[in-house]
């Protein structure tokens, strides 16, 4: 998903869960557990508080699914070098994506406004349902659907 507003962590959430509605839940129908893999920075930040609260509202809550969440080392998600000045051309990179084996990688574009600056309430941050692993606790986490 390629935002023409702010990338927040919302709209992060947001597009992860849009993907599970439209392609994950027909493909894997008895899957309740999702693995997300994040980079350490931006809106899906391994400190990133609100985060992990849409996460818990938007996908763990909302769907029923059990979060796994691993973070990447700093600077190792970032495109090769590639100057990408105009959201056409963002995403055909996304588009033209190919594995070895023959899967190719979709994009489309959110044209929906998401507000920065927004932070959790006490509230929110309590209702967490987060345990974090035993390696790389800080990196590494579950977030399960509060029942």
């Amino acid at each position: 998903m390629v935002g023409l507003s702010h990338e927040t962590s919302a709209f992060a959430a947001h597009a992860i869960a849009g993907r599970w509605r439209r392609e994950g839940s027909a493909r894997y129908p008895r899957s309740r557990i999702l693995l997300i893999l994040g980079d350490t920075g931006g809106s899906n930040g391994a400190r990133r508080r609100a985060w992990k609260t849409e996460l818990q509202s938007q996908l763990a809550d909302s769907l029923g699914l059990t979060l796994t969440v691993a973070h990447y080392l700093t600077g190792a998600s970032k495109w090769a070098g590639e100057p990408l000045d105009s959201y056409q051309k963002i995403l055909n990179f996304i588009r033209s994506t190919r594995t070895q084996t023959g899967l190719s990688v979709t994009a489309q574009l959110d044209p929906r406004h998401y507000p920065t600056g927004i932070e959790p309430t006490p509230q929110q941050l309590e209702a967490l349902h987060l345990q974090p692993h035993e390696v790389l606790p800080k990196w590494n986490y579950t977030i399960s659907p509060n029942l």
